[in-house]
């Protein structure tokens, strides 16, 4: 990336600050646990694999909600207590159990030093498809802005969410580095709308073919590009 001008960063946060399947597997769990106690039919009507089957068919049906997974899963709710015949699903009740959990997430050793230090540098935008919430985690105060794609309407690899991110920022693309852990959502996605890419690539896996060139920083994780940033931005 010679001659390279870096005046803000936007970043992925699951799978790219922190593992997220581990706290999604325990939201379910935690969910099914209060139907268990408060809702027993429903519980034994719908286990844990059935409740993520309705949620696939539901996001499947509904493409208009692919850039919302918290209204999926209200629907996946009401769905689910309506067919054991209860009209009034206690949506509000669920949704606080899972996302609690959800927001319970363990980053990656690396994650938070790397972020202090890039965000005392440069101005950082979280970008993300998911609904992760920046004040439960605990790490909103490294970052300007928090993009997702429920407000924007749009998911990545959509450049509608990246030119949300861009006007937050101030910044023009060549002056953003778009930073994640997906070849197609993140790298491939910012790269078609104008940004700069690093591939948080921590598994150390191979570029997926027919996603064009890799990208130029392929970094193992944070601490690499904090590292890049203080020698080259």
């Amino acid at each position: 990336m010679p001659g390279v001008t870096i005046r803000a960063l936007t970043l992925d946060l699951d799978d790219t600050l922190w593992p997220v399947w581990p706290a999604l597997e325990r939201a379910d769990q935690d969910v099914h646990a209060w139907l268990r106690t408060h809702h027993p039919a429903v519980a034994e009507a719908w286990p844990i694999p059935a409740m993520r089957e309705l949620r696939a068919r539901i996001a499947a049906e509904r493409t208009d909600l692919a850039h919302d997974f918290t209204t999926q899963r209200h629907l996946t709710m009401r769905y689910a207590f309506a067919a054991c015949g209860i009209d009034d699903a206690p949506v509000e009740a669920l949704w606080e159990v899972y996302f609690a959990a959800r927001n319970a997430v363990e980053l990656y050793e690396d994650s938070l030093p790397a972020l202090r230090r890039i965000a005392e540098r440069l101005p950082v935008a979280a970008l993300t498809n998911g609904n992760a919430d920046l004040e439960r985690v605990g790490i909103a105060a490294h970052f300007r802005h928090h993009v997702s794609a429920r407000e924007i309407g749009a998911p990545k690899p959509d450049p509608a969410i990246f030119r949300a991110a861009l006007e937050r920022l101030g910044a023009a693309p060549h002056e953003v580095l778009h930073v994640g852990d997906d070849p197609a959502l993140d790298v491939a996605g910012a790269r078609a709308a104008g940004l700069r890419v690093a591939w948080i690539n921590r598994r150390g896996e191979p570029w997926p073919a027919g996603l064009g060139d890799p990208p130029e920083l392929d970094l193992p994780d944070m601490t690499a590009l904090a590292d890049w940033l203080d020698a080259h931005a």
